[in-house]
Formats: structure tokens, C-alpha cells, sequence
């Protein structure tokens, strides 16, 4: 079993910044891949960024430049910095971590969801 726990959401107005957290726990052997998904009301969940084992990462286009992936691999966490907030950002953020548990099996886990509201 792995449990992901998020936290950072909240409000925040245009130009602002927020930092969001999720934590990895359980049963895990190792971590491949860490990242960000983002679903907006009436529109499917999309990819915000990964970062690999290896440090690579995969940002989407409308973040580039003002969002930053990082991860802790010794607290098996993950943090999304984001800068210069615009009102199309608001929506639920979801963490997903892939890995492999302690008896070398593969999982892929999702955070509970915390929401960013870019709003005056």
C-alpha cells in the first residue's frame, strides 16, 4: 500500500505564487517518476509536469517558465512551485508517483486532489 498526501492549495491572486507538496508513503521500494496533473471543471485531467528518477522532466507548454518541479528523494516528496499565477491555472492539482513496492511490484498512486483558485 502507498499513500500520497498533498498539501499547499488555496487562492491566490493573478501574478501570485503558491507551492504545492505531496508526500509518498508505504510500501515502496523505489520511485521512478513523480508529477503534477491538473483537471479543471468540464475538461479532462492533464499532465502539469513529471520528473524521472534520473532528474528529467516534462513540463506542459503553458507552464513552462513559471512552474518548477523538485523532489526530495530521501522524503519521497514532491513539490510544485508555481510563479506567476493566471486565472486559467485554477484547478484541482493531483500528485502521481509511479514505483515499485517493497515486494517488487509496480504501482501508480494519486494524491487526494487539493485545489488552486486564481482569482482578484
Amino acid at each position: 500500500q502507498v499513500q500520497l498526501v498533498e498539501s499547499g492549495g488555496g487562492l491566490v491572486q493573478p501574478g501570485g505564487s503558491l507551492r504545492l507538496s505531496c508526500a509518498a508513503s508505504g510500501s515502496i521500494f523505489s520511485i521512478n517518476a513523480m508529477g503534477w496533473y491538473r483537471q479543471s471543471p468540464g475538461k479532462e485531467r492533464e499532465l502539469v509536469v513529471r520528473i524521472f528518477s534520473s532528474g528529467v522532466t516534462n513540463y506542459a507548454d503553458s507552464v513552462k517558465g513559471r512552474f518548477t518541479i523538485s523532489r526530495d528523494n530521501a522524503k519521497n516528496t514532491v513539490y510544485l512551485q508555481m510563479n506567476s499565477l493566471k486565472p486559467e491555472d485554477t484547478a484541482a492539482y493531483y500528485c502521481n508517483v509511479q514505483g515499485l513496492t517493497m515486494t517488487y511490484k509496480n504501482f501508480e498512486g494519486w494524491g487526494q486532489g487539493t485545489l488552486v483558485t486564481v482569482s482578484s
